[in-house]
């Protein structure tokens, strides 16, 4: 079974928002890991999975967080 490219997934772990958002990841878990109460996590047992579309509200009104956190890589494109 193949799976889903990113651009088409609506819930991420981590890495794979770090990937699509052209985030540094050790930036990324950092801030995942110092905050607390962030509207995009949601928790499955222990894993911790990244909602995209509180995510790119939250980035939306926070343009300095995406800033800090970006590791100077272009995101991936969003599907026409």
């Amino acid at each position: 079974m193949k799976k889903p490219a990113l651009r088409d997934k609506d819930v991420f772990n981590p890495s794979e928002a770090a990937e699509f958002y052209g985030l540094s990841r050790r930036k990324f878990f950092r801030f995942l890991n110092e905050a607390t109460g962030l509207p995009f996590i949601a928790m499955y047992n222990t894993r911790t999975l990244i909602l995209r579309a509180e995510f790119e509200a939250f980035l939306r009104f926070h343009p300095e967080t995406k800033e800090a956190l970006n590791n100077g890589k272009p995101p991936i494109p969003k599907k026409a």
